[in-house]
């Protein structure tokens, strides 16, 4: 494995010069030397530098061309640069970009949500992460209740109480966690994913304002929740008097409105982002009419000055302009049906070349979106996902696949279709993957 992987990144290197020449000079005034700190995670040693993307295509600075599986990590689902969205950005920039003003788009965006995921009433925010701190702090002022529930392992952007695991019984902090602003006992209890006892036990303190939870989790490999889990999750929110809050930012590869409508989920809160808007900083959260009436009911809630929601550039004009035209003309109900068929296409290439090298590994989709991981049969919770990590085979078939023009996402083994994907992209990844493999077994 070592040598495989030293060989891979000498070629990465040849192949990518002026990628690691403006990853050298960014050091001095980029911290770390990139524009956000996670573009470090690089299996090939160094980052490499965009120089255009279109549709389901990246090419470095270096003139090298990629089938991107990767696509932003979900926040270039509809593909690169979509037609009708850089239409509708270019309409809307020489129009106004942003004004302390509402715009008509706003109103058929929240439509459109509604008809998609449910939740009737909707604001707007620029990241999921922003989405998932606006839900939490309603939840806690409507319940009065201090604390917030998720699993081992989740992911819901940068959200402080997100960051915790359970040690020994206690609640900690994830391993690196940069400077929480309390204990996270303080604030937040966990419990594994499709572990309904596990779950009943933390809500019996009666302290937990809401579940943040993804449907299935999507941040640690997939992890998909067993048959009934959901149902019960819903159930014993609501015996607990607890929020329930579906964030569909990654789980909105299952379909046009996430696992939300395609498993028939009813969450108090849906929080949404990335995707939406076609690569333009958006976000959403919708509640219920009846969480709606509630939060209109406390009336020591400042929404409108101290404790308004959002930011000044939230729901700006260019955000849902881009975020109409993206789910309008490009995310559309026959987009996710052909976009699902590309991922079934994925996955069973992957199983196949598994099953021909007699690996025990696994491989799981999520509609539009598969993964594979190195277990069998596929993790249920999320700690079992995060034990079956192994980064430097990761980093080997990560660079293996960039040498030779694909990349998935770098933080596992991710790979996301979008509307520009084909079958010719799916069917390189298989053929590639299988080389990998071989190697790998020889």
């Amino acid at each position: 494995m070592n040598e495989l992987l030293a060989r891979e990144r000498r070629a990465f290197a040849e192949r990518h010069p002026r990628s690691a020449a403006a990853y050298a000079a960014a050091k001095p005034h980029l911290l770390g030397g990139v524009p956000m700190t996670w573009m470090n995670l690089a299996a090939g040693g160094f980052p490499l530098h965009l120089a255009s993307a279109r549709g389901a295509r990246v090419t470095d600075l270096d003139g090298n061309t990629f089938v991107d599986f990767a696509l932003g990590d979900t926040g270039a689902m509809a593909g690169h640069s979509p037609p009708a969205t850089v239409e509708a950005i270019a309409c809307q920039s020489a129009q106004g970009i942003t004004a302390m003003m509402p715009t008509e788009d706003a109103a058929w965006v929240g439509a459109e949500l509604t008809r998609r995921f449910g939740p009737t009433q909707w604001s707007f925010t620029l990241t999921a992460t922003d989405a998932n701190r606006w839900a939490i702090r309603l939840a806690r002022h409507v319940t009065q209740r201090p604390r917030i529930l998720v699993f081992a392992w989740c992911y819901h952007g940068s959200v402080d109480e997100a960051f915790a695991l359970r040690a020994d019984g206690r609640v900690v902090a994830r391993p690196g966690n940069v400077g929480p602003p309390v204990d996270l006992s303080r604030t937040t209890r966990v419990a594994e994913f499709n572990e309904p006892d596990d779950l009943a036990a933390q809500l019996a303190h009666g302290d937990v304002a809401a579940v943040l939870m993804e449907p299935a989790l999507t941040n640690i490999g997939i992890v998909l929740p067993e048959p009934g889990y959901l149902e019960t999750v819903r159930r014993l929110t609501r015996e607990h008097g607890t929020l329930l809050v579906n964030d569909e930012t990654h789980t909105f590869s299952a379909g046009p409105g996430g696992a939300t409508r395609a498993w028939g989920l009813e969450p108090d809160i849906l929080t949404i982002g990335k995707a939406i808007a076609g690569g333009v900083p958006s976000g959403a959260f919708g509640v219920t009419a009846e969480l709606a009436e509630r939060i209109g009911a406390a009336k020591d809630a400042d929404l409108v000055d101290t404790g308004g929601i959002g930011g000044t550039l939230a729901g700006n004009a260019l955000s849902l302009a881009a975020t109409r035209a993206t789910l309008e003309h490009v995310l559309t109900d026959a987009a996710f049906e052909r976009m699902i068929a590309l991922a079934e296409r994925f996955t069973a290439g992957v199983q196949e070349a598994i099953d021909a090298n007699g690996l025990a590994w696994s491989v799981t989709r999520l509609g539009a979106r598969a993964e594979y991981i190195f277990t069998a049969p596929a993790p249920r919770t999320g700690s079992a996902a995060a034990a079956a990590h192994d980064r430097e085979l990761e980093d080997f078939l990560h660079v293996y696949l960039a040498n030779r023009g694909i990349l998935i996402t770098p933080f596992h083994n991710m790979a996301l279709m979008s509307p520009d994907t084909t079958d010719e992209d799916v069917d390189r990844h298989t053929e590639v993957f299988a080389a990998a493999l071989s190697e790998l077994r020889s």
